[in-house]
């Protein structure tokens, strides 16, 4: 498994399955905070479920389709961040993540996506990245303006979010507006 460097103390690993007890605690005590935007924290009630997670995020980084990594600082978990699978006939992917709701505003996730980035656009050659924040989450949608995303537009009723259909605010970002470092 990789690991990307963050800062000193904060780094990206990808999930094993020794992480799923992590994964849940966090997930579980966050559940009131991440609700307002994930609408798959229903499926998650043991660790077997962040467990069945993770094994299905190892399957797709063995096949070369991406990653979902752990977002950790001090030893201990944070969130989670990553590549949706990627389409190679495009050569594009997705940005992906979630973030604990003690670890919320400390700037991990900017991080996190930054370095994500860094790995889309080089070691994987990728020429699109895409983001979506649901309309109302100012915070996602920054994390997008921050990393250089330019929005594209809406998508209207693009998912379904427990009692309501929410629309998505969609951002893209090329390769060629990317530079990959420090």
């Amino acid at each position: 498994m990789f690991t990307l460097r963050l800062t000193e103390e904060a780094y990206l690993k990808v999930l094993d399955r020794k992480d799923a007890a992590e994964v849940f605690a966090l997930t579980d005590a966050s559940r009131a905070h991440l609700r307002r935007w994930l609408p798959w924290l229903d499926a998650i009630r043991r660790p077997e479920d962040s467990e069945a997670f993770i094994g299905r995020t190892l399957e797709q980084f063995a096949a070369g389709r991406g990653f979902q990594a752990g977002i950790w600082r001090g030893g201990a978990l944070c969130g989670v961040a990553g590549l949706h699978p990627i389409d190679w006939a495009n050569k594009q992917s997705s940005l992906g993540y979630w973030i604990g709701a003690p670890y919320e505003g400390q700037g991990l996730v900017t991080m996190a996506c930054r370095a994500i980035l860094d790995e889309a656009f080089g070691r994987y050659g990728l020429h699109r990245m895409e983001l979506r924040a649901a309309d109302g989450n100012a915070r996602s949608q920054t994390v997008a303006e921050r990393l250089g995303f330019r929005r594209e537009g809406t998508v209207r009723d693009a998912e379904w979010l427990y009692d309501r259909y929410v629309d998505h605010a969609i951002f893209g970002l090329l390769a060629s507006e990317w530079q990959i470092g420090p």
